[in-house]
């Protein structure tokens, strides 16, 4: 179940990850439409992704921050400003590799997974990008990532441990 997060307290800043021209063949011509990739996030672990698609560019992009704010999720984050352990995002034939990195590291990542890390916070973390370099389905696979990701607390949770327990088992092997 998706948790509702309330977007009026949190201060979003946007960007936009791609802008492509579509044309259509009809029976008069062709017809031009523009379609726009949208990531908006709060630089404090709120990140959100939209499509917006419109005759007009500012349109497109206006309906795909909308469409963001609507999608706005909670991503976990360590105290370094990385992500709490690796893991590899996936969505269509795209696979997002997110390692996790010390203070200091940068954002080492292509471009639509930058946009991406930059509106999300995180500050140290290495990416790679796997299979197909579709610019959609590549931040929709990072969004995957990181949702998925859990902290040592609230796994912790899950198992009705303490955290201290679940990290003791962890250091002895």
């Amino acid at each position: 179940m998706k948790e509702i997060i309330d977007v009026k307290n949190l201060e979003l800043n946007d960007k936009v990850v791609s802008i492509k021209r579509i044309s259509k063949t009809v029976k008069g011509g062709r017809t031009m439409r523009f379609s726009a990739l949208v990531v908006v996030g709060d630089g404090n672990g709120y990140i959100g992704v939209g499509h917006g698609k419109s005759a007009e560019i500012p349109e497109a992009i206006r309906k795909g921050k909308e469409q963001a704010i609507r999608n706005i999720v909670k991503i976990s984050m360590d105290n370094n400003q990385s992500v709490p352990h690796d893991y590899i995002g996936k969505w269509g034939a795209s696979e997002v590799l997110l390692k996790r990195s010390k203070e200091g590291t940068g954002i080492i990542a292509g471009g639509a997974v930058r946009n991406i890390m930059e509106m999300a916070g995180i500050r140290n973390i290495r990416t790679k990008s796997l299979g197909s370099r579709n610019k959609a389905n590549v931040v929709l696979a990072t969004i995957n990532g990181l949702t998925n990701m859990k902290s040592p607390s609230e796994i912790a949770k899950l198992r009705d441990k303490d955290v201290k327990e679940l990290l003791a088992g962890i250091i002895k092997k």
